[in-house]
């Protein structure tokens, strides 16, 4: 089902002697404390808080957590206050882990370990672990508290009339989102920890019944084989389990907003959250997806379509205005009306580089502001874009360097580039290659550019399934949600090429049976 996809070579994580070494609780408090001491040098963050029961000064605690990651609330009120008064801190023929982990400790979740990895890693989530007398296992409460920032509108994906609520770096909260909108018990959330280091958690979504099996198994055989010290954001893991790694087209989603997932996870995809990252990957992943805007489903079918038949036609500017421009400009001048070919000789009158040398500049130019004005803060980067479109390119015009046609193309082009923000990559190197081959055999070049782009385009595959599909669909149903979006009520049948298990969105009582 799937084309040959390279693998990863093993990175050396380079693990310190110190994690190398095995560790192991004993029935000793100053021994087990001192362990973690060790484990923690040099942390000051690391808070160890030594207590013990007033009707049994034999029972000594020490509870372990890091500042900063806890709920002070938690520590103080739901485990080291349940156990100063309990009164009968012993009972016959039970352990004092027992009892605590049972009757005592006022938390939602507690778990009783002896394994010092796992009891390392739940201090890096934010629970509290609890060390005990005369035990040689440690109770771990969940206690996370860590600030996170306030749920809001993404700012690169605003909508007007769907919800304004986007993902955060939170795992858990973001996983809410998505539940709050699927409630059904086929949704499973599928967890995994990648990095050797950075142990950052990762979960799976999708909906039982609905994903392909296959393309899960992919996924996780894609995960498995990733061998890296940290994993910081969904971008590192794109650059690993993507397919056709080379090109400048993606092949895997990506969005911050839970009700997309929400909507991707109903069709049949498959969806990667992880945490500490705003930005959830969705997968498999096709073209026709740039075109599609979440505002496309809460405004009306019409203009919906309106507004995917524009922003395809802006790709196809931007990528060939500049280069269809220098091709009749300067090999076909035939084409051109004779008033027309008048004035833009006319506007070139001076400039003392040649056409070819004039588009590269002014496009380099325009990427330079552009990404000046992303780094920017949001006051002076509005102010930058004025400076650089009005001032500069006025001058630019008035001193000869640029001819004041040119600067029209290449405003053209940048705006209609704008409006596919998930295509900026592929546009900027696709207009100048196609610009370059234009250079060399004029209007052929363009030609020729546009039929490699295709052929790359068609031998993609994002997760065994084809890039351009449904594109090259002979299903009707297929086609209701591509160029142009048909009215709900025609959307009967999920699409094929994504390969869910469950084609009928429409008419079916049970929404895990199979058609």
């Amino acid at each position: 089902m799937y084309k040959s996809w390279r693998k990863n070579k093993p990175v050396p994580s380079g693990q310190s002697p110190q994690s190398d070494a095995v560790f192991q609780l004993s029935d000793s408090l100053e021994s087990n404390e001192a362990l973690f001491r060790r484990l923690f040098k040099n942390d000051d963050t690391v808070i160890y808080r030594r207590f013990s029961n007033p009707a049994d000064a034999d029972l000594e605690y020490c509870a372990v957590f890091v500042d900063g990651m806890v709920n002070p609330e938690i520590i103080n009120e739901h485990i080291i206050g349940p156990i100063l008064h309990d009164v009968q801190p012993k009972k016959a023929g039970r352990r004092p882990v027992d009892i605590l982990q049972t009757q005592v400790i006022q938390a939602d979740e507690v778990q009783k370990t002896a394994d010092v990895k796992r009891l390392t890693e739940a201090l890096h989530n934010g629970d509290t672990v609890l060390l005990c007398a005369g035990e040689t296992e440690a109770l771990i409460i969940s206690s996370k508290g860590w600030p996170t920032r306030a749920i809001s509108e993404p700012e690169s994906e605003k909508t007007l009339r769907g919800p304004k609520e986007g993902f955060t770096e939170s795992l858990m909260m973001n996983l809410s989102m998505v539940r709050r909108r699927l409630h059904t018990d086929r949704l499973k959330f599928s967890m995994k920890v990648l990095g050797a280091r950075s142990r950052t958690k990762a979960c799976i979504c999708y909906i039982e019944g609905l994903a392909s099996p296959a393309i899960l198994a992919e996924l996780e055989k894609r995960l498995d084989q990733i061998k890296l010290d940290g994993i910081l954001g969904t971008g590192y893991l794109v650059e690993f389990i993507k397919d056709a790694p080379l090109s400048p087209f993606k092949t895997i989603g990506n969005t911050e907003r839970p009700d997309v997932v929400a909507a991707k996870l109903l069709e049949g995809r498959v969806a990667l959250i992880l945490d500490g990252s705003p930005v959830a990957i969705t997968l498999p992943h096709v073209f026709v997806e740039y075109f599609q805007s979440n505002d496309d489903y809460y405004i009306n079918f019409y203009f919906s379509s309106i507004n995917r038949m524009i922003r395809i036609a802006s790709f196809l500017f931007a990528i060939s205005v500049p280069a269809i421009y220098l091709a009749l400009t300067t090999f076909h001048e035939e084409i051109l009306p004779t008033p027309l070919l008048l004035s833009i000789s006319a506007a070139r009158q001076g400039v003392a580089f040649p056409t070819a040398i004039e588009l590269l500049i002014l496009g380099l130019a325009f990427e330079i502001l552009r990404e000046a004005g992303m780094r920017m803060p949001s006051t002076i980067g509005e102010a930058l874009s004025i400076v650089g479109a009005l001032i500069l390119g006025q001058a630019a015009v008035q001193a000869r360097l640029v001819s004041a046609p040119m600067v029209i193309i290449i405003g053209l082009t940048a705006v209609t580039g704008l409006m596919i923000p998930g295509l900026s990559g592929a546009i900027i190197i696709l207009r100048f290659v196609f610009v370059i081959f234009v250079t060399f055999i004029g209007f052929y070049g363009y030609l020729f550019g546009m039929i490699g782009l295709l052929v790359h385009l068609f031998q993609i595959r994002s997760f065994g399934v084809p890039y351009m599909t449904p594109l090259n669909a002979m299903n009707l149903q297929d086609l209701k949600d591509t160029v142009l979006r048909a009215p709900w009520w025609y959307m009967i049948n999920r699409p094929r090429f994504i390969g869910a298990l469950n084609r009928i969105r429409q008419g079916r009582a049970d929404p895990g049976s199979k058609p």
